[in-house]
This record gives C-alpha cells, sequence and structure tokens, in this order.
C-alpha cells in the first residue's frame, strides 16, 4: 500500500476573527502538488481571508498552516515571498504612473525603481515569452487593458520566484476571450511545475480549470474533493446550503405604457470620444429590457446618461413622460426611478458610513426618517434591520461602516435600497457582477418580481445567459450605436453575439 504523499499545504483548525465576525472557522484541508486548486464560495465565506493569511497579511488567531510538511508562520508578505509564495489581488495592486518593468523593480532591494536595469527587462521578457503573457515592458500601466494589469501582477509574482501562485477573483475583470487565455496561462504554469490557488465563486471555472476544489460556507470547510468526482449542482448545494435553480420560473410579459422613451441619444465618454451615438428605445411596464454588448461599447455611459450622471450632447429622456434630458439625479430619482450602478464602490455606497446611513441616502430627506432638520435614527434602525433581514445582507448589525462588507452583500445592501423606494424604472447595471450563484439567483428573482409587479427594468450585462434568461426584450449595442432590438424567442445567442461584434440584426443571414 502506498504511503500518502506529504500535502504542499496543509490548513490546520484556522481561525481568524474580526469584530463581530468569524470570517474562518477551523479551517482544515490540503492542497496537493502540482494542481490547480479551487477555492469556491459565498461573497463573505472567507476565501480572500484564508488566502490573506498563507499570503501573509493577515495573522491567525489560533490554528496552523504547514508548508511541505513544516509548521510555517507567515508574519508578511515579505515572508511569504521568501517560501515562494505569491498573491494576485482582485483589485490590482499597479501604480498606474509608472512602466510595467518599474512596477515589477518596486520592492526590490537591488534594483533602482527611477532606473530599472536592462536584467529585470531581459527576465521579464523571457517569463512572458514562456507562460503567454506578453505585454509592453515599457508601458504606463493606465495604458494596459484588465487583462494586461494582471498579467503583470502575475509577473511581478513569477518574477519574485513564486511557486504557489494565489488568484482571487481573477476573471471578475476579464473579458470571455481574456479569461481562456488566462486558463491555458495557468495550465501552461503547472505542466512546468508551478502551483494554483485559484479563489473563485463561479461554478464554470471550478469544473473547468482545477483539479481540487475546497468548499467553504460561513468561514468553514464544507467539503473538499476532485472536481472530476463532481458537477455544479453538488457545488452549488455545498456553497449554497440549498439548491440553486440554473433555469429561472417567469411569467409572460405584460406590457403597459411606457416608463423610459429614450430618443435620439447622443453622449461622450471620459476622453471625450463619442460613446452614445443618436440611440433610441423604450422600457414600458411590466417589460425588462436588457442590453448586451462587449464592455466599453457605451453602456456605462448611457446608464450615466439616463440617470443623470452625465450630459446628454443631443436627444431626449422622457420618463413617465416627463422630459428629464439633463436633469440632476436627484429629480430623476424623484420620479421613483432606482439605480444600480456598475461601480458598486464609489457610485453605490459611501464606504465610511454605517450601513443605516447607506440605507436612507436617497430618502433621509423624507418621512418617516426626517424630523424637520433631525434625522429619527430609531426608524433608520428599524429600517435597516429590515432591509437587512429580507435582503440577507450577512453583516454583524446596522452601525457596521460599509466598507467592511463582501461585494456581495454590499450589492445587495443597495438593491434592497433601490427596490425599497418603489420605483416605476429599475436601471440595473450589472447587477450581478462579480456576485457568487446564490446571491446572483436571488438578485435575478428579485428582478424578475419586480418587473411582476409592474416595474419597467432596464438591464445592462456582459453577461450574456443573464441577458437572454431574464430579458423580454435585447438590444444590442456596439460602438455605441444600436444594432438590433428584439424580442428575446426571436433570436439565438449566435445572433446577439454577431451583433455584439458589430453586424446589425437586418444584416443578419437567417
Amino acid at each position: 500500500m502506498n504511503e500518502k504523499t506529504t500535502p504542499l499545504i496543509k490548513f490546520d483548525s484556522v481561525v481568524k476573527r474580526f469584530p463581530g465576525v468569524v470570517a474562518n472557522d477551523e479551517v482544515s484541508f490540503e492542497v496537493e502538488e502540482g494542481t490547480i486548486h479551487s477555492l469556491l464560495g459565498e461573497n463573505g465565506a472567507g476565501k480572500t481571508t484564508l488566502m490573506k493569511i498563507l499570503y501573509g497579511l493577515y495573522r491567525q488567531n489560533s490554528g496552523s498552516i504547514y508548508l511541505r510538511g513544516e509548521k510555517t508562520e507567515i508574519d508578511s508578505p515579505t515572508k511569504a515571498i521568501e517560501l515562494g509564495i505569491g498573491m494576485v489581488h482582485q483589485h490590482f495592486k499597479l501604480v498606474s504612473n509608472h512602466t510595467v518593468i518599474e512596477n515589477i523593480a518596486l520592492g526590490l532591494s537591488d534594483v533602482s525603481v527611477t532606473r530599472p536595469t536592462q536584467q529585470i527587462e531581459r527576465k521579464l521578457i523571457e517569463l512572458a515569452g514562456k507562460y503567454g503573457l506578453e505585454v509592453d515592458p515599457r508601458a504606463k500601466i493606465w495604458q494596459l487593458s484588465a487583462g494586461e494589469k494582471q498579467r503583470v501582477e502575475i509577473l511581478r509574482a513569477l518574477y519574485r520566484g513564486a511557486e504557489i501562485l494565489i488568484l482571487d477573483e481573477p476573471t471578475s475583470v476579464l473579458t470571455p476571450g481574456e479569461t481562456e487565455r488566462l486558463f491555458g496561462v495557468l495550465e501552461e504554469m503547472v505542466t512546468g511545475g508551478k502551483n494554483v490557488i485559484f479563489i473563485t465563486h463561479k461554478l464554470d471555472e471550478v469544473m473547468k480549470i482545477s483539479d481540487r476544489v475546497t468548499v467553504l460556507r460561513e468561514g468553514r470547510v464544507i467539503d473538499t474533493l476532485d472536481t472530476a468526482s463532481t458537477n455544479k449542482q453538488e457545488l452549488s448545494k455545498k456553497m449554497v446550503g440549498r439548491e440553486v435553480l440554473f433555469d429561472l420560473e417567469r411569467n409572460p410579459c405584460d406590457r403597459g405604457e411606457n416608463v423610459l422613451e429614450v430618443e435620439g441619444i447622443t453622449g461622450y465618454n471620459d476622453k471625450g470620444v463619442v460613446a452614445v451615438d443618436d440611440l433610441s428605445f423604450s422600457v414600458c411596464e411590466g417589460e425588462i429590457l436588457g442590453v448586451a454588448g462587449v464592455a466599453g461599447n457605451g453602456q456605462r455611459e448611457l446608464a450615466e446618461v439616463l440617470t443623470g450622471l452625465r450630459e446628454a450632447t443631443s436627444g431626449r429622456v422622457l420618463i413617465n413622460g416627463k422630459d428629464l434630458t439633463n436633469a440632476s439625479p436627484r429629480e430623476i430619482a424623484e420620479e421613483r426611478v432606482a439605480h444600480v450602478p456598475e461601480d458598486r464602490i464609489k457610485q453605490g455606497i459611501v464606504g465610511k458610513l454605517t450601513l443605516s446611513d447607506n440605507a436612507i441616502l436617497k430618502n433621509y430627506r423624507k418621512k418617516p426618517f426626517s424630523r424637520g432638520m433631525f434625522i429619527n435614527y430609531r426608524k433608520v434602525k428599524e429600517w435597516t434591520k429590515d432591509l437587512i433581514e429580507e435582503f440577507n445582507v450577512k453583516v454583524p448589525g446596522a452601525d457596521t461602516p460599509a466598507n467592511l462588507l463582501s461585494g456581495g452583500n454590499i450589492q445587495k445592501l443597495i438593491l434592497g435600497r433601490e427596490v425599497s423606494s418603489d420605483p416605476r424604472l429599475i436601471i440595473a447595471s450589472h447587477p450581478t457582477y462579480g456576485l457568487d450563484v446564490g446571491a446572483a439567483e436571488q438578485i435575478r428573482n428579485l428582478l424578475l418580481k419586480q418587473r411582476d409587479n409592474g416595474v419597467a427594468v432596464l438591464l445592462i450585462s456582459e453577461n450574456l445567459t443573464e441577458v437572454t434568461s431574464l430579458s423580454d426584450r435585447i438590444a444590442v449595442i456596439f460602438e455605441g450605436n444600436l444594432m438590433g432590438l428584439v424580442e428575446r424567442n426571436e433570436t439565438t445567442r449566435d445572433e446577439i453575439g454577431m451583433m455584439m461584434a458589430g453586424t446589425r440584426f437586418e444584416q443578419l443571414e437567417r
């Protein structure tokens, strides 16, 4: 009988506590050598916290970590790097005004930051070629796409000798094509002797890329198993604690009168280039109009024009029959327009304020929250407590600062606040972006419920499955132009994909 080989990494009863929260609760599992090991769980399940312990950013309260059989104390990222551990964070840690070489040089004791050596550039090019991570060494970080920035982060870890690479939600900022390329890079790295820990909540990615998977739920290990021996349904149940419906039940569309009418709208992006080009469409009561398109084709600018955050240079926006072109965000909100912004951190919440304060951002001037010049905080806390319970926001309490929540819980807070304002129109930009399967299911069902209650919903999403499963009609935009506006049952995913690439609906061979 063969003896069991020593695992690459062993977590033994690791506990990490924050005020009011146990992020990791007696976590124990093993990572085998030469594998891609996925760490799967809902938003807030403790995945990132655990990996920050492995990388030395946090210290566990109790428990041990063993590296190749030896108990190891990792008290800083410097120590982790010495042990061959590198981490690529979900939000990149790069200096935008520096070049790729300068970012690689940062933190290296024997290299001048102001005069990066040719040695760095040669080694960088060598690593890039070996693993298919091509990037211009002399380009400024701000000039790079999200996928290229991620390559720089990976190259920086490899340059420092990483044998174990931790990737935190690496595909959350990537296009489908960039995701496929990343997967190829990771497989090449493992073939070359590296090891990968892949933090994710996306079941398709787990099944496609990983050899083994550990499921966390509410800070505890639910199971560790070979990916080949499981499936999406089993993993989703372990992750969420219940069966998850991948096919949404929807009632027939019962359209009413127009709530939103867009007539020939044109608007510019931050660089002064036309981003929305003479767009016209309408959204009526009781329907979801999905806007599909590859990232960067005017979706963000369209949402901002409609919600008063960006100026329209021509055309009209009518809401409830009123001309609100270039009206202020407050005026538009007063017409019972709810907005779920693309950037939930910068536009959706005020991070340093409590959940209670964030819950009333749109309605603090109104009863029952306002008493003349003063706010009725008793009513505010009651309201926030009900919102937390109804929308399953996982948080210690209403006084918790919003920036301590996971991305998924922030999104549920925003949706709860917006939906609870009794809207007639919801403009939702990427509402399930970065969310786990359970939270995404909850939010999609919430949008369908609003639609069934007669609310008009404008859904902007790069997730084609989401658009086709939720929408009654689908508008496809390319470079700010409308390629087609069709009923959901009158087109196919392939046709939508062709329109997203710039083919007009009337030009399709049908």
